[in-house]
């Protein structure tokens, strides 16, 4: 594991000591190699027990990264791209610091806003013409 942590930019940092990273067998094809290889990597961070961020910045990641947190907290990133494990795991890092940066940004509230005169009105245009058009279809009645 590389000697120092993930660098979230704004002074944001995450030790080395509190990611995980585990290696495996990769899967698919490739031979012996593959088979013989651990160059899956598996890189974790425990956001919970973390003492590195901000209880605030925690439960926006917890927010926001929700479906991506197993039970016990962890935040995890599988790479298997590569066949190297150094490369793996440079990509490994790479994609968990954009997954926090992109998670840590806070989103611009939304005004609300009515629609225009002339929205509404070619709405309303846009609804005439095809009522036109289906009355056009009926067969005539017996008046």
């Amino acid at each position: 594991m590389a000697a120092d942590g993930l660098h979230l930019g704004r002074g944001r940092f995450i030790p080395a000591g509190e990611l995980l990273e585990t290696t495996s067998l990769s899967g698919g094809p490739g031979g012996q190699h593959a088979n013989k290889t651990s160059s899956r990597v598996t890189l974790s961070w425990n956001l919970r027990a973390s003492e590195a961020l901000h209880p605030a910045l925690i439960a926006r990641l917890e927010a926001k990264l929700t479906s991506r947190i197993t039970n016990e907290g962890l935040l995890q990133v599988h790479v298997d791209s590569n066949r190297s494990q150094h490369r793996n795991r440079d990509e490994a890092r790479e994609r968990l610091t954009n997954l926090l940066i992109e998670a840590l940004k806070v989103d611009k509230p939304r005004r609300a806003t009515k629609p225009s005169r002339g929205s509404k009105q070619r709405r309303l245009e846009g609804k005439k013409r095809r009522s036109d058009i289906k009355r056009g279809r009926q067969t005539p009645g017996d008046d």
